[in-house]
């Protein structure tokens, strides 16, 4: 308490705040998004590929941070590097490090590590809903499409909630991931107390490190 006004006087502690609030929320929205997506394809299709593709994300979701991020860095950088290389020799334009050099990889590596818990949620609420519901929405004329619009979006909002809220708060822990992915001055409420207990700085580090625990119970 003694030092908590002057810490939250620090413009770098606001900084990192933000930066964890929107990469979580990004990595929240597209998360669930591409649950809705397998999910819903999943119940309405029994392919081979689709159930096979459905499976990816627990296999993410067990790999560590560390292991995800580098397997990240390598064919972002080289697409980088690549489009680099195109840009400059067609137009003598450099378009930098797009990818692996900014906040695009770290939502790219929360999206996928979590993603098994967000499809998780989207199918448990999926599996509530009764077949018969998409029978009379197929005899009244409605498409797949329109089904999920109109009948399923509406019937799973507290599931989408629910998988968006998973993967809110793992993002907003994640440590190993944003260490090795994050762009040059770029820090998030979780570096930043890596960073400060580094440093023995633990009181410091205790304000970024309650605050992850209040802004993760803010929407719980």
């Amino acid at each position: 308490w003694r030092g908590f006004a002057e810490i939250a006087r620090d413009p770098a502690f606001w900084r990192a705040a933000l930066n964890s609030l929107l990469l979580a929320a990004a990595a929240s929205v597209l998360a669930v998004g591409f649950a809705v997506v397998l999910a819903y394809a999943r119940r309405q299709t029994r392919s081979a590929l689709i159930q096979g593709a459905s499976t990816l994300p627990a296999i993410s979701y067990a790999v560590p941070g560390t292991v995800l991020a580098i397997g990240l860095l390598i064919p972002l950088a080289g697409l980088d590097n690549s489009v680099d290389a195109l840009m400059r020799s067609l137009f003598g334009v450099s378009t930098g490090l797009v990818l692996s050099g900014t906040a695009f990889a770290i939502v790219l590596a929360y999206t996928i590590r979590f993603l098994a818990a967000s499809l998780g949620a989207v199918e448990a609420g999926l599996s509530k809903v009764s077949h018969n519901i998409d029978a009379a929405a197929r005899t009244l004329g409605a498409t797949i499409s329109e089904m999920l619009f109109k009948v399923h979006l509406p019937l799973l909002r507290p599931a989408l909630g629910a998988a968006a809220l998973l993967v809110f708060v793992d993002s907003m822990k994640e440590l190993p991931a944003t260490l090795l992915l994050r762009p040059f001055n770029f820090d998030t409420l979780a570096t930043q107390v890596f960073t400060l207990v580094s440093l023995y700085r633990y009181e410091e580090a205790g304000l970024s490190a309650l605050t992850i625990v209040v802004v993760s119970l803010a929407p719980v």
